[in-house]
């Protein structure tokens, strides 16, 4: 279930905010490269929920086949972030929640995941990375000679001579600049185009990549921003729209719709999104399209089990559940109103149901039975918990939170080595690696050498990080 955010992210989704998305969108495939490996290491807002990943793997397996991608194990991360935006890096595909709540159909975002599927197909990463060093080498021959006439200008007393060494170094950086842009819009004229192919190999229209193009081109005239195309990322908007349109339009799939249930699916994630990140505000924008819509029912049981009362939110999910009982993410909502309701053996109930149904596998929903079991505190229950949570993690290796639940329920239990090993766990799938390796090394003090679990806290122990997220 997703969590609520902190109160930096706005509720308003404000035209100057779509602008400055797709500023963000036009500098993604650079940000990829020089940080974002390093972004997510050290905290980029990811959000998780069970249910919006679900769907975006949905999204995404039919394209990452057509790619050549489906055995490539690429990880969809969702990042809590309201512009209009995805990039890839290494063998993960970042999504912001703005891009998925501003899309009104699933064509619009599988469009944008075929655009990445197409950078990661085409290798795009390791030759901007190629293209960088060139960039670089060039910027540094530029440099030199530029201090080299500055150096013969001073020799010789000549002002002009000098000058004309900084203009050079200058130049030369800024010819660096322009090149590694331009390669870079070339390549996104390249993932363009392979994102038609991808979406004509599924039998998907692309109207919806013209529609996102064409928002922020819109947001852009409206706006007023001025951008030089020199020195953007990206092809400009208009731009885009006049390479694909005519082989968006002659595709035979041009007029293929989004079937029903997904488009469901998508309108209740969005709303979802809206309930959790953006306020009551945002959900009655949504709601007020379709307000019988199951969509929209979805939404206002949201809203009453974070605004309102538990007893009214659980009536709300129970008409809910009556009318799709195979609905995992419906016991989920069940399960997590009461839990808030403080009644834990009825939302374990509710979670073992969602589990149950999940076609996914979620590793969340297990954790969260897991800390609903937890709270229940009897000892069998407690033993129950760390096999849900032991379920979890296995499906999930890189929960940090799961481990520091997992932990508790061992100290719960009395078994501490367990218990000091999943908080090495937890904290080194924090990034916290010198906590990692003070837990991991008293977990060993009581663990018999050479047993599976002493050998897990050695790799612990000599863990560098100069091989992370690899």
């Amino acid at each position: 279930m997703l969590s609520r955010p902190r109160p930096s992210i706005g509720e308003s989704t404000s035209l100057s905010r779509t602008a400055r998305g797709f500023a963000t969108l036009m500098l993604a495939a650079a940000v990829a490269v020089s940080s974002s490996v390093s972004a997510f290491a050290q905290g980029v807002p990811v959000v998780r929920d069970a249910e919006i990943e679900a769907l975006v793997r949905d999204y995404a397996r039919p394209i990452f086949k057509a790619a050549g991608l489906a055995n490539d194990g690429i990880d969809i991360v969702l990042v809590n972030d309201q512009s209009f935006n995805a990039f890839v890096t290494g063998r993960r595909l970042f999504i912001n929640t703005g891009a998925l709540v501003t899309a009104e159909t699933p064509n619009e975002i599988i469009g944008v995941i075929a655009h990445e599927a197409g950078h990661i197909a085409g290798g795009h990463q390791q030759k901007l990375r190629d293209q960088l060093d060139r960039a670089k080498t060039m910027a540094i021959i530029a440099t030199l000679l530029g201090a080299g006439a500055m150096v013969a200008g001073a020799t010789t007393n000549s002002r002009g001579l000098a000058g004309a060494g900084m203009g050079v170094a200058a130049g030369g950086g800024e010819m660096a600049q322009r090149s590694i842009l331009a390669y870079q819009r070339t390549e996104e004229i390249t993932a363009d185009r392979s994102a038609i192919t991808y979406l004509n190999a599924t039998g998907q229209s692309g109207m919806g990549m013209l529609k996102t193009f064409g928002r922020f081109q819109s947001a852009l005239s409206l706006a007023g921003t001025q951008v030089d195309p020199y020195r953007i990322s990206h092809p400009m908007p208009q731009e885009r729209i006049a390479n694909l349109e005519v082989l968006v339009k002659q595709s035979p799939f041009v007029n293929v719709v989004d079937p029903p249930a997904l488009q469901q699916r998508h309108d209740m994630m969005r709303i979802k999104i809206a309930a959790y990140m953006q306020g009551q505000a945002a959900v009655a924008r949504l709601m007020r399209k379709n307000p019988a819509s199951l969509a929209s029912r979805y939404g206002d049981a949201q809203q009453t089990y974070l605004f309102g009362n538990p007893g009214a939110a659980l009536t709300k999910t129970a008409a809910l559940i009556k009318e799709q009982p195979k609905n995992p993410y419906f016991q989920e909502l069940r399960g997590d109103i009461l839990m808030k309701a403080n009644k834990p053996k009825d939302a374990a109930d509710a979670y073992a149901k969602a589990v149950s149904l999940d076609p996914a596998r979620s590793g969340l929903l297990l954790v969260s039975l897991g800390q609903a079991l937890m709270a229940v505190g009897t000892p069998d229950s407690i033993q129950k918990a760390v096999t849900q949570l032991n379920n979890g993690v296995a499906r999930e290796r890189e929960n940090a939170d799961a481990y520091r639940f997992l932990a508790q329920a061992y100290g719960e239990l009395g078994d501490i080595p367990a218990a000091d090993l999943a908080t090495a766990e937890g904290h080194y799938y924090a990034g916290d690696y010198k906590n990692a390796k003070i837990f991991a090394m008293r977990a060993q003090q009581k663990l018999k050498r050479g047993e599976p679990r002493w050998v897990r806290a050695q790799d612990i122990v000599n863990y560098t990080p100069s091989n992370k997220l690899k």
